[in-house]
């Protein structure tokens, strides 16, 4: 598929983002459809690229742990790298390299910020999917993407959800269970200023993973994930 020479101009600079030399062997026509959404056009976008990229960055980082952290139990590599291959990690390391301005998406899909953070994690892996088919290996992709990867499995260690407890046990429990943890409200009550305090638990399946308190439901909700998630975490380093 020809691409113009405007549209070439954009994606040789993104390579350029990503610290890729100019002679490197990249497919540009794979790498054009990877950074185009379905909105954009339903028969050719990033759909499939994205499902090889899906295997691909769960390839690239579980090297990068088993290299990084020798002696660290599987339990250890599965949690850390459930939190590396997210949604929300995926999304804010294409935002780093700008990647949304050469995706090419419908103005009306781009006029939705609730899907921004699902369309960049998707392209993202759909660039990922181009440049391992243009090569059939990771040598595009590593020199790169290992300083993410290194620097957040080093900041997940310190603090394993980084801060998002109900995104990283979500995204443990899909890994681990392929079920979503389901959050119950067990109590609604009024504290001494008047305000609301609620109390929540997480359960999977018929088990009650943690609880929490919070003077909103999603306060709650991020306590008893913290609270699950860490023994969780605790757990798989034993």
């Amino acid at each position: 598929m020809a691409i113009d020479y405007r549209r070439k101009k954009e994606l040789q600079k993104l390579l350029q983002k990503l610290g890729l030399p100019d002679n490197a062997p990249v497919n540009l026509s794979l790498l054009d459809v990877a950074l185009t959404h379905p909105s954009f056009s339903p028969d050719t976008n990033y759909e499939q690229l994205e499902f090889v990229g899906d295997a691909v960055v769960r390839i690239a980082a579980s090297e990068l742990l088993f290299a990084t952290y020798p002696n660290a139990k599987v339990g250890e590599f599965a949690a850390i790298r459930s939190v590396l291959v997210s949604d929300r990690i995926l999304a804010e390391i294409a935002q780093s390299y700008g990647l949304g301005r050469y995706l090419l998406v419908s103005h009306s899909a781009a006029a939705d910020p609730t899907g921004l953070t699902s369309r960049l994690a998707d392209a993202f892996e759909a660039v990922l999917g181009a440049l391992y088919l243009s090569t059939h290996n990771l040598k595009l992709i590593r020199p790169w993407l290992d300083p993410h990867f290194q620097q957040l499995a080093t900041e997940i260690r310190q603090d394993p959800a980084r801060q998002n407890y109900k995104d990283a046990l979500q995204e443990w429990t899909q890994s681990h269970h392929k079920i979503l943890p389901e959050y119950r409200i067990t109590e609604n009550s009024f504290v001494h200023d008047d305000s609301q305090r609620f109390t929540a638990e997480v359960w999977i399946k018929d088990t009650c993973l943690g609880s929490g308190k919070g003077r909103s439901k999603k306060a709650a909700e991020q306590g008893a994930a913290k609270q699950a998630f860490t023994e969780v975490m605790k757990k798989v380093k034993t």
